[in-house]
């Protein structure tokens, strides 16, 4: 029987971080991955959309270039070969991740694992053809699209976040059922394209988990780009008739479309038997102490199966931290590791503006913190921002107003995506106000816009009003 010291069932954006991590540590370690590696981050989620996105926000851009003493008359484009692009895109990141893992001799089972058991202080994994034995065993298993009771995926009609990014045609109208990150970001992509968008969320307020105010003002920018936006609105059911798509709303509206993009959160994918032993698993999902351990030792779980914060870099953070438990346990060592702390992960939503947060809300530090501070700056206000013409939101930062540490930033504007990482790191340092202020930030520049934010934390922004 084939053995490895380290068996990680899933190929993702946890999975396969953590399989390079552990050979570089010189740890044996074998991956079990029936699709490509990657995962639905680089084949079907993360990558495709953003190469999708440079389009979308481009073509927009074409549209309004005579600000800048620039003349594109009626620019068009050949959805044909956008389609082709982002799947060179796609293909080109996953075959040098498989080549990265030809050349650093991970092996790779390009087979689904069927049941595990528990072999003495190993465990057995087996496949419809093969069985190995391993000492440590990672599940990053990931998460699938979730359905309504009335609303089945068919990937003709009623389309998951896959699905639609297989359409080699846009439809001409498109209805989004739920305004969470992949609902705005395809309905921000598909507007900027033409496509007559509608987006329907259940729930007050679109990207519920966002701060409040960051989410009025997206939502202002998405109605703005011909977005229509029903809160507080339920989808009831749907029928097909004369090659259109008809809606009932819970409010009594009916609406007509040709798709629908059906994207109402991810569900815990563990599909793999246990044969004599069990794990703990709540709501789906399987449930890990602070070394991302299940019930039993020696079997971890990380990324989407957890449920924890269902976004890539966070399965790649505890699948590094995993790791590095695993190295201390080889090594005979205590494999205690800092806790994660999952507020404190950066979120980014890439609709046009985009969204850059961390750590608390303002509702959420109200709750928690006796007094808190808020400063805010506005991109309007910041030169680089004015020099790009994109000049649209700004920078929201929130502080414990008796110990002066930064709890939240949250961007929503230009480049926000890689801004927040200034606040990630902000944040992750449990800084004051006075430390953060300790940096230069270089002008110009857009990160100009967060240090006002945080002087404006004390009324002391340059250039606030």
């Amino acid at each position: 029987m084939e053995q490895h010291t380290v068996a990680i069932i899933g190929g993702g954006p946890g999975g396969y971080v953590t399989a390079i991590r552990l050979q570089q540590y010189g740890i044996d370690t074998v991956v079990f991955e029936k699709e490509r590696l990657g995962g639905v981050c680089l084949n079907w989620g993360c990558i495709p959309t953003k190469a999708l996105v440079k389009v979308a926000d481009l073509f927009s851009e074409l549209h309004h270039v005579e600000k800048f003493g620039l003349s594109i008359e009626n620019p068009k484009y050949d959805y044909a070969k956008i389609y082709e692009r982002k799947n060179q895109v796609v293909e080109k990141f996953v075959s040098g991740l498989e080549f990265l893992f030809k050349k650093r001799q991970i092996p790779v089972i390009k087979e689904a694992v069927k049941a595990l058991v528990k072999h003495g202080d190993s465990y057995l994994i087996s496949t419809e053809t093969s069985t190995i034995q391993a000492s440590y065993v990672i599940i990053a298993t990931g998460s699938k699209p979730k359905e309504l009771p009335t609303f089945k995926i068919d990937g003709e009609n009623i389309l998951s976040s896959k699905d639609i990014l297989r359409l080699q045609e846009l439809p001409e109208r498109l209805v989004v059922v739920g305004g969470g990150v992949i609902g705005c970001e395809f309905a921000s992509i598909f507007a900027q394209l033409g496509v007559e968008v509608q987006i329907i969320e259940f729930l007050p307020q679109l990207i519920s988990t966002e701060d409040e105010e960051i989410s009025k003002r997206l939502a202002m920018a998405l109605k703005k780009t011909g977005i229509k936006i029903h809160l507080n609105t339920a989808v009831e059911s749907w029928k097909s008739a004369n090659s259109e798509l008809q809606i009932s709303l819970s409010n009594g509206k009916e609406i007509t479309t040709d798709k629908i993009l059906l994207s109402v959160g991810r569900a815990p994918v563990f599909e793999i038997e246990c044969k004599n032993f069990e794990i703990n698993i709540e709501k789906d999902a399987i449930t890990i102490n602070n070394n991302f351990e299940t019930s039993q030792p020696n079997l971890f779980a990380i990324g989407d199966v957890t449920a924890k914060m269902q976004l890539a870099h966070t399965a790649s953070k505890q699948g590094l931290l995993t790791a590095e438990v695993i190295k201390n346990r080889v090594e005979g060592n205590e494999s205690k590791i800092e806790e994660l702390r999952y507020e404190n992960i950066p979120r980014c939503t890439f609709t046009n503006p985009e969204i850059g947060s961390i750590g608390l809300t303002e509702a959420q530090a109200k709750k928690q913190y006796e007094e808190i501070l808020v400063g805010k700056f506005p991109f309007s206000a910041n030169g680089k921002a004015l020099g790009l013409g994109n000049v649209f939101g700004f920078v929201k930062t929130i502080a414990d107003k008796k110990s002066n540490k930064i709890l939240g930033m949250h961007i929503i504007g230009p480049q926000a995506t890689e801004l927040i990482a200034e606040g990630a790191i902000i944040i992750q340092s449990g800084m004051t106000i006075d430390e953060a202020l300790k940096v230069v930030f270089a002008h110009p520049t857009l990160s100009e816009a967060v240090a006002e934010s945080i002087e404006n934390l004390e009324k002391m922004s340059i250039h606030s009003m």
